[in-house]
């Protein structure tokens, strides 16, 4: 039976919603099986079991076992269909989720093989169907979401099955939340209530991980050098010292990762966060600030800390600086200092490494008097972890405010680009390249103008729109028209909510007729697609297949040249020299028996350029064939750094910086996308923007600055004293021999030639004279993108 009851709504309470909290009715579980992955979990009698395909066409299978070690899909009400060959060929795929699974067969000495399959979603499905299957005994459930490496040319990525757990019998009480699964068999694992403090002895190597259990609540931390204090000397996290050495208000998984001591010793490392939002600025909360509020008496935080301690001889303190986890604290104009609600939800961790032994102690805040806990305190859960441990640097990353949490991942192109550098930062959710050793962003940036360069843009979020409505959908939710768009052919366009502001930029892939790929720069634009799909009752699929396409950019002038000498195109299709600009064609390695790409001439370095996208599995050959080829053309690696020098020159626009939510594409500069007289047909967003368009009031434009002070996004420009704009990017550009900059000012001042200045400091005492000109600043029309080079222009990087 398939039907669509709403099992989650965001928590709410007197008006305010808390779409990260979502709420479960009571005795409901919610457990996600990632595509091609699968899960295992316990069941009793009369238990009701929810499949829901949330994008659609994802078949899922099941197999239940009683404590007998039998198998009968009649266990679940429903007739079976053998042998689970789509199961046992997930848990045999090698996923972190599989190996698991494994493990629970193991320990509970069941045979995958004689498991009797019970499928769901095998004849499609449309997004967000749910079967029901009710257990008519104890037993362990194993579901899998199965799937195969989706061929670039095609549109079939395996996407997430939500397996739903209504419990029969859940109690008369909510119980009690508790916390996360360890990431490993811990060394030590306590509770720590608000109100307590807990210390405990780690060695060198060592990991901590500090759990918010139920999510908004603060936990103080603080690290003492043990081999210092066996000197009698108290040698612990500086916040000051931390602030200055790692160049942020707290350290991040990555490079600039340390908290260290007043002695500038590290004394540990962050290596993942899944909240990303702490404090090292405050004082553990002190027996003063209560009083001072009125509440004398108050347990705090820092007593708590004195107290315990006490047994390492530590002296006590009014009031100790500490490495607040979770604490949301905030800036405003004034330099005050403020709070609001942790941003920390359920099960939300940081992990640490000790880098020498230590003596550590970890709080449970009691503070109810303010929004420091969400007005109401819980407990923390810490565990500490062998040095042996394999724990990977990630951040926390969701798709949506409503969305599960990920681990910061690596593309399939990491360890290609790992052979260059050690300098990796986070995007959108992935590991990627800032600069190369031994070159760094100057150099990567000549490489690209003069030779040729290879850079990872994997990130990019790539869609499947499949179905009789894809070019509806399309047509009605980005701004260029597809009805003109044909098969083979590559569009860059916007797409906007209802009030013009732009949701993204990307581009549009048709491969078929009813075929259409989205790439683009984030996880919002895809979720907006499907919104709309759902919402209209359109008979199409959007399924994400980001982590099935990863991609390497080539670009520069010798581009053409290198892939032509290693992929092959069937007849059908352009050859790599006959491919023209935003076109694609799908290629193979070598011959026709090679490996599978599509190749699209586009980029995002104002070069001649390829993309190069294929699956994952196969990167490293592909990486490694560009760069075999390319040794003769000079290539070079190319990190974000140089990749944003390169796309400012170029006037190439970046979210956030020339774009968001409240700038319509012709503000951002892109009016060329919105083709409002030959697109007839309405999109989302028209009427706002017809109407912004026939009365502008900002205006994306070029700045060149006198001297060599380069300005920062956000920096005032002025107009006497008015503020007319503010800077969007800027940059001293190698190729010109200048400071530019792209901006958004004014209609009225927008004037080509006019002299203008940008505010620095409080935006009047410091000025920087700049005049306003066209952008792109480099190659405004695009000869090189075209790969019509002349030689003349182009500077030698060594003079």
């Amino acid at each position: 039976m398939n039907v669509k009851p709403a099992f989650e709504v965001p928590f709410e309470r007197s008006g305010v919603l808390v779409p990260g909290l979502p709420i479960l009715p009571h005795g409901t579980e919610r457990h996600p099986i990632p595509g091609m992955g699968s899960r295992a979990v316990p069941v009793s009698k009369g238990d009701t079991i929810t499949l829901l395909d949330r994008d659609g066409m994802q078949p899922a299978e099941m197999v239940f076992f009683s404590p007998d070690r039998s198998s009968d899909a009649a266990m679940l009400g429903t007739q079976g269909h053998g042998r689970p060959e789509g199961l046992i060929t997930t848990l045999a795929n090698g996923s972190a989720s599989g190996k698991k699974v494994l493990r629970a067969l193991e320990i509970a000495g069941f045979d995958i093989g004689k498991g009797d399959a019970i499928r769901a979603f095998a004849d499609g499905s449309r997004p967000g169907d749910m079967v029901h299957f009710v257990a008519e005994s104890d037993g362990l459930l194993i579901v899998a979401a199965p799937g195969k490496a989706m061929r670039p040319e095609d549109n079939n990525p395996p996407t997430d099955i939500i397996l739903y757990i209504q419990r029969s019998a859940p109690g008369l009480e909510k119980p009690d939340v508790g916390p996360p699964d360890p990431l490993a068999d811990p060394l030590k694992d306590f509770n720590i209530q608000p109100g307590n403090a807990h210390s405990y002895e780690v060695k060198a190597g060592e990991f901590i991980q500090i759990v918010d259990i139920r999510g908004r609540e603060c936990s103080d931390f603080q690290a003492f050098s043990r081999r210092a204090l066996d000197q009698g000397i108290e040698r612990e996290i500086d916040p000051t010292t931390t602030r200055s050495l790692m160049g942020s208000l707290y350290p991040q998984p990555g490079i600039f990762s340390k908290y260290w001591s007043v002695d500038q010793e590290p004394l540990i490392e962050i290596v993942q966060d899944t909240c990303g939002r702490h404090d090292t600025f405050g004082l553990a909360c002190t027996a003063r600030y209560y009083e001072d509020l009125g509440y004398p008496g108050h347990v705090n935080c820092s007593d708590n800390i004195n107290k315990d301690l006490d047994q390492y001889g530590i002296k006590p303190r009014g009031g100790w600086p500490a490495i607040n986890f979770f604490f949301n604290t905030m800036l405003d104009d004034t330099n005050a200092i403020g709070m609001d609600d942790p941003w920390s939800r359920p099960g939300d961790f940081v992990l640490l490494r000790a880098l020498t032994d230590l003596v550590c102690v970890s709080t449970g805040c009691p503070c109810d008097i303010d929004p420091a806990n969400g007005w109401n305190p819980t407990d923390i859960q810490v565990r500490t972890y062998k040095a042996t441990e394999d724990f990977k640097r990630s951040y926390g990353y969701r798709k949506s405010a409503e969305a599960d949490v990920e681990e910061t991942k690596k593309t399939a192109f990491h360890d290609c680009f790992a052979r260059h550098t050690r300098d990796f930062v986070e995007y959108n959710g992935y590991w990627l390249p800032n600069t190369m050793t031994n070159h760094g962003a100057i150099a990567e940036y000549w490489a690209c103008r003069d030779k040729v360069a290879v850079m990872d843009l994997s990130p990019l979020r790539k869609y499947e729109v499949v179905g009789p409505d894809a070019e509806e959908l399309m047509q009605l939710c980005v701004t260029r028209n597809m009805k003109k768009l044909s098969v083979g052919q590559v569009v860059y366009t916007a797409m906007c909510y209802e009030h013009g502001g732009m949701i993204d930029d990307g581009t549009v892939y048709r491969l078929g007729e009813t075929n259409f790929r989205w790439i683009g720069g984030n996880d919002t634009s895809g979720l907006w697609l499907q919104e709309q799909a759902l919402k209209r009752n359109m008979n199409v699929w959007v399924r994400n297949s980001t982590d099935q396409l990863h991609n390497i950019a080539v670009q520069g002038r010798h581009s053409r040249d290198i892939l032509s000498k290693i992929f092959w195109t069937p007849p059908q299709q352009p050859t790599i020299d006959e491919l023209p600009w935003f076109r694609l064609s799908v290629a193979r390695v070598g011959d026709v028996q090679g490996t599978s790409v599509v190749i699209s001439r586009t980029g995002y370095s104002g070069e001649l350029g390829y993309e190069i996208f294929c699956h994952p599995k196969d990167a490293v050959e592909i990486f490694d064939r560009v760069w075999e080829v390319g040794q003769e053309y000079g290539i070079a690696p190319l990190g974000l750094g140089a990749l944003d020098m390169l796309r400012i020159e170029g006037g190439l626009i970046f979210a956030g910086s020339e774009f968001d939510d409240q700038t319509d594409p012709f503000e951002a500069g892109i009016g060329f996308t919105v083709p409002l007289k030959s697109k007839t047909d309405d999109f989302i967003g028209r009427a706002a923007i017809e109407e912004r368009k026939a009365h502008p009031h900002r205006k994306l434009v070029g700045f060149e600055i006198e001297g060599g002070t380069v300005p920062s996004p956000g920096d005032c420009v002025r107009v006497g004293k008015a503020q007319v704009g503010e800077i969007t990017s800027a940059m001293k550009s190698p190729i010109l021999g200048k400071v530019i900059a792209l901006g958004r000012i004014s209609v009225t001042h927008a004037i080509v030639g006019a002299d203008i200045e940008i505010g620095q400091l409080d935006g009047q005492q410091k000025r920087l004279k700049a005049k306003i000109v066209p952008f792109p600043h480099f190659d405004p029309t695009k000869e090189r993108v075209k790969g019509m080079y002349a030689e003349a222009t182009v500077p030698n990087a060594a003079e």
